[in-house]
Parts: C-alpha cells; structure tokens; sequence
C-alpha cells in the first residue's frame, strides 16, 4: 500500500467512526428524547411516534453495521441504509427549516439551516463512501 493510499485508509476509517459515532447519538436521542423530532416531522407522515422511534432504531443499526469488523459485505449495505435513511429525513430538515424560517424571530436563522441543507447531501456521499459502498458491485460475487 502506497502512502497515498494508506493515509487515505486512515482518513476513511477515522471518518466512518466519527459517522457511526455521530448516528448512533443521533438514534439514541430519537428513541430518548422524540419530542424535538416530532416537532420537525411533516404532518403527513403516517404514525410519526413510531416513525422517529424507528428511525432512531434505524440510525443505531447503520452505526452498528458500519464499525462492524466481520463482515465487509454488512458494512456497504449499511452505507447504504444510513445513505437512503438521510435522504428520507431530509423532507423534515426542509420542513424544519421553513417552519423555524416563518418564526417571527427567525428560529435558528440561516446560518444554521444552510449549513445543513448543505450537509444532507454530504452525509449522503460520506455514508456511501466510508462504507465502501461507493466501490462495491452487487452484480459481482
């Protein structure tokens, strides 16, 4: 393995704890705290209790699968959970954002909703990148 290539191991492995780390907090808070989730949940979504319950529980199963050493194989499909779980969560980001946004104060202010409508698309990439999913062909065996 070149230099290159090693530092480039390292900055994976230490970006998929820091991942892992940051979605296992994240469920934790889901399932210990829903209060803040239901209130940036859209109001369409179906059972919303048990939709943030779950997807607390969908978040520390991807932070799970992630820092998993034994199988390569439960790490892409991970990434790929926690890559699609942060793209179906990004419609309550948005509705977080519009709903703070209309607050006669301004709620958070755009200096924290742009930096995370930003971030979406980034955990995104970083989910499927730090899983290797990025690089793995379902087709082959």
């Amino acid at each position: 393995m070149t230099s290159q290539a090693h530092k480039r191991s390292v900055i994976r492995i230490a970006l998929c704890w820091l991942l892992a780390l940051l979605y296992a907090y994240a469920g934790y808070a889901h399932i210990a705290d829903p209060a803040p989730f239901l209130a940036i949940t859209p109001d369409w979504v179906p059972a919303r209790e048990a939709v943030v319950y779950w997807t607390g529980i969908a978040e520390i199963a991807g932070a799970v699968a992630l820092i998993q050493p034994f199988s390569a194989k439960l790490r892409h499909w991970g990434g790929i959970g926690l890559a699609l779980y942060a793209l179906c969560v990004w419609p309550a980001n948005i509705n977080h954002f519009a709903m703070d946004m209309a607050l006669e104060d301004g709620g958070l202010g755009l200096a924290y909703h742009i930096p995370r409508m930003i971030a979406q698309p980034i955990i995104i990439w970083l989910a499927l990148w730090v899983s290797g999913a990025t690089q793995w062909n379902p087709l082959k065996r």
